[in-house]
């Protein structure tokens, strides 16, 4: 936005002194040449009134050595012409101007000078003709034609335009000066809130604009969204401590149930009872299972933990070495390629750990026996570190999909297998806080792939 921003203000800025000095670059050439006819013109009057006044050789010595002189001072040529056309007097390098200046010795030779030169600029054009008639009216005896050079008007133009040129040049690094200070002052509190809005949107109810610079409106902008971010984690948090309040508050009396239903069960007849006894038991130790599992969940979205830099190549070695004997004991084969070293990553502490337990108890509860899980670690291309776990086993259809993430959720055909449905919940969650992600699909051939996401390093 900063880019864009400055880029529009830098291209109305640049058209804004183009706008200014053109006209200002033209109208100083414009002046130039006004100035050089006017110069120029009065001495041409001069030379017109000696020819009209020429009656004698005399006469004729004197107008042309007054032309010898001027051409010789001014570099210029001179000629005077009768009616027809033809030279009295000349003088000067640039006296055969005949050829460029029969316009205006046919304007001069009907009674009308010179009142207009080709705008002088640096490029040209090199010279210019000037052309005075002699006498006036019917009384016209001739013309004066005036070849000038222009090296000095145009070398006047080149130093007035490198002049405005500079100045625009000056003008516009003082603006765009300006205006990254102005679009610095003005988008500082923005990315601040861009910023707090992004950690809020990962987690972290505590993130909190803290730019104090800008327009009164993004400022009291910032007060508002900060006392919303306040309210919304003052709301989030009461409701995780309800949760986690009323899960540890269960506990003890759950607990205390469970251990009066293993000390009834001596007691209890064989037969009927004793089954429902069982199935009762059974239903206790799941409900603690689920309040375990809620007490995880309420703790992992608290986000007080802080991300911190770790090896997940060794943790996902370590929980494959704990898990090979459980596996081994289902009947089951855990495989694990050995990764490479330096595979890092910035996540909640033990982060990959703890997802690889959920994914490996799935794997353990619902893969068949003689089935095979396979874990690996790999490092992809933007640096994110990749674990997968895939499995051999029945998988879950496509439509199923989207739900395992979910809490409380599990598959129509895995009802009455043992467990709370929060596993994946809390492991997707602690990849959510982690600036990760937990995908779930089909592996190939068949049975369900996993795969954990979390950011390098």
């Amino acid at each position: 936005m900063r880019r864009r921003l400055l880029a529009v203000l830098m291209v109305l800025m640049g058209a804004a002194a183009l706008l200014l000095c053109v006209p200002l670059a033209d109208a100083y050439a414009r002046g130039r040449t006004e100035h050089l006819l006017l110069q120029r013109r009065s001495e041409a009057v001069r030379f017109a009134d000696l020819a009209e006044r020429m009656r004698t050789d005399a006469d004729r010595a004197e107008l042309s050595a007054e032309i010898g002189r001027y051409a010789q001072l001014y570099g210029a040529g001179v000629v005077v012409v009768d009616t027809a056309g033809t030279p009295v007097a000349r003088a000067g390098a640039r006296a055969d101007v005949a050829a460029g200046a029969a316009e205006a010795r046919d304007r001069a030779l009907t009674g009308r000078s010179t009142d207009r030169l080709p705008t002088l600029r640096p490029w040209g054009p090199g010279g210019v003709v000037l052309a005075e008639p002699v006498g006036r009216d019917e009384r016209v005896s001739g013309a004066v034609l005036m070849a000038l050079p222009t090296d000095t008007a145009r070398r006047d133009v080149a130093v007035r335009w490198s002049l405005i040129g500079a100045g625009a040049v000056a003008a516009f690094t003082a603006a765009a000066l300006v205006a990254v200070g102005i679009t610095r002052w003005l988008l500082r509190p923005v990315l601040d809130l861009d910023r707090a809005v992004e950690k809020l949107a990962a987690g972290s109810l505590r993130a909190r604009a803290v730019s104090g610079t800008g327009p009164p409106e993004l400022r009291r902008l910032r007060l508002h969204f900060n006392a919303m971010a306040e309210a919304m984690a003052d709301s989030i948090g009461r409701q995780r401590d309800f949760v986690a309040d009323a899960s540890h508050q269960l506990r003890n009396p759950l607990a205390t149930l469970v251990l009066q239903l293993e000390n009834v069960e001596p007691y209890v007849a064989p037969g009927t009872g004793l089954a429902e006894h069982a199935r009762a038991l059974d239903e206790a130790e799941r409900l603690e299972e689920l309040l375990d599992g809620l007490l995880a969940l309420a703790r992992v979205e608290s986000g007080t933990a802080e991300l911190r830099e770790q090896d997940v190549a060794a943790a996902v070695r370590d929980r494959v070495r704990a898990w090979t004997p459980v596996f081994t004991g289902a009947g089951l084969e855990l495989a694990h390629a050995r990764p490479a070293e330096g595979l890092r990553a910035r996540a909640l502490p033990d982060a990959a750990g703890r997802v690889l337990d959920a994914l490996l108890d799935n794997a353990v509860k619902f893969v068949p026996a003689g089935g095979r899980v396979e874990v690996d670690v790999t490092r992809e291309d933007d640096g994110t570190v990749l674990v997968r776990v895939g499995d051999d086993g029945p998988g879950v259809p496509p439509e199923q999909q989207d739900v395992l993430l979910r809490r409380f959720a599990r598959s129509p055909e895995h009802q009455n297998v043992r467990g709370s449905g929060l596993g994946l919940a809390i492991a997707e969650e602690i990849a959510r806080v982690s600036g990760g992600r937990l995908d779930v699909g089909g592996n190939e051939p068949r049975g369900l792939l996993t795969e954990l996401r979390l950011p390098p390093a």
